[in-house]
């Protein structure tokens, strides 16, 4: 059992008078989280993964909710963008019945989010569940262990299953690529050819670290820009993947609108490639320890309510940072290698631009970028 960073977050809003939902692609834990909540108390439990299930809470009216909550002071639906017009059930529960503590769990924010901003603007507090954060994952292990591990992690990623069945990486892996990148995506959205979302999965999986280009995927998968637009926000929406934008304010020569796209876990990513070989074996060591970085990265500022902004900046001269962050009015530029060495430097045209303060994190510091106190 990993101890998971939202779990105290969470508790401090229990008895608000709001519903808590917690959103997040499947397997990442969210009713474990959930349940490890209210291990100690009486809730009632709805899986909406069950047809009768989603018959039953699909536009009830009051005095229906009414009799299926019974005397239950603590409701858990999970699964929650499964049931049609969710979002008024959930509002009719918070307004109509404020003695009950209601928590929800949905698998992507592209289907769930539509049905519940509207009906339950200020009425619920929403977080987002990751794969297990390296600071999760040390906490448990310990410091030793996790730094005997960190090979494996770039291979493997941090989804609970996959951690807790060492040996299995592969074949779990395999039916968490299957399950989670096709259920809900092809069943919540308006893709109707997997092939193609292989072949841009694909195609992304390949440019790790690399800037995209809407144009040149549209033609390398044989399909349109806007379609290719259309399914890279559908992929960010269920946890998949997200963007990191180019960092632009003052130079001339700045690139201002290129975007690099990296995957929440490494695990999946090398899924999709279909490659695990070791790192000594491998090519792209220096990708899987940007996406490792970053994605961790991108986890504690949301887990920690930092409000930092996160980019990469390049100019036409090719001079290059992986990745930048503003913070509280301050900019900070980060190199990522996985073995620095002494020489390397950040460019001065960024720095005396910006103010920056700049850093290259390499193997041997590394804890402090993906745990932020």
């Amino acid at each position: 059992m990993y101890q998971r960073i939202l779990e105290n977050i969470v508790k401090e809003k229990i008895g608000t008078q709001k519903a808590i939902i917690i959103v997040g692609a499947r397997q990442v834990g969210k009713t474990t989280l959930i349940k490890n909540l209210l291990k100690d108390d009486d809730f009632l439990f709805f899986d909406a993964d069950d047809p009768t299930i989603r018959k039953l809470l699909s536009s009830p009216n009051t005095e229906q909710i009414r009799v299926f909550l019974g005397d239950f002071k603590i409701v858990f639906i999970d699964e929650a963008q499964r049931i049609e017009g969710i979002g008024l059930t959930l509002k009719i529960i918070t307004d109509q019945f404020s003695d009950v503590q209601l928590f929800v769990s949905g698998s992507s924010s592209f289907d769930l989010g539509n049905k519940l901003n509207e009906p339950l603007t200020g009425r619920k507090w929403e977080y987002e569940l990751f794969p297990i954060s390296w600071e999760e994952f040390e906490k448990k292990e310990g410091f030793i262990k996790a730094e005997q591990q960190i090979e494996n992690r770039l291979l493997f990623g941090f989804y609970p299953e996959v951690l807790n069945n060492k040996g299995k990486e592969r074949e779990i892996l395999k039916n968490l690529a299957s399950s989670y990148l096709y259920r809900d995506i092809l069943a919540f959205s308006e893709i109707r050819k997997p092939e193609i979302l292989d072949n841009l999965l694909l195609a992304l999986a390949l440019q790790v670290g690399s800037e995209v280009n809407y144009n040149e995927l549209a033609q390398t998968i044989g399909v349109n820009k806007i379609t290719v637009q259309k399914y890279i926000d559908i992929l960010e929406k269920a946890y998949v993947v997200f963007r990191l934008n180019s960092f632009s304010r003052n130079i001339r020569n700045e690139i201002k609108r290129n975007r690099k796209i990296y995957f929440y876990d490494n695990g999946i990513r090398n899924m999709i490639i279909g490659n695990f070989n070791q790192l000594d074996l491998r090519t792209d060591i220096g990708v899987l320890w940007e996406n490792f970085l970053i994605s961790e990265r991108k986890k504690q500022n949301i887990y920690k309510d930092t409000f930092a902004r996160i980019y990469f900046w390049r100019t036409k001269q090719q001079q290059e940072i992986d990745f930048v962050e503003e913070r509280e009015g301050k900019i900070f530029g980060f190199e990522f290698k996985w073995k620095s060495k002494s020489k390397t430097k950040l460019p001065k045209t960024f720095v005396k631009a910006y103010n920056a303060e700049t850093k290259i994190i390499d193997r041997n510091n590394f804890r402090e970028f993906v745990i932020i106190k």
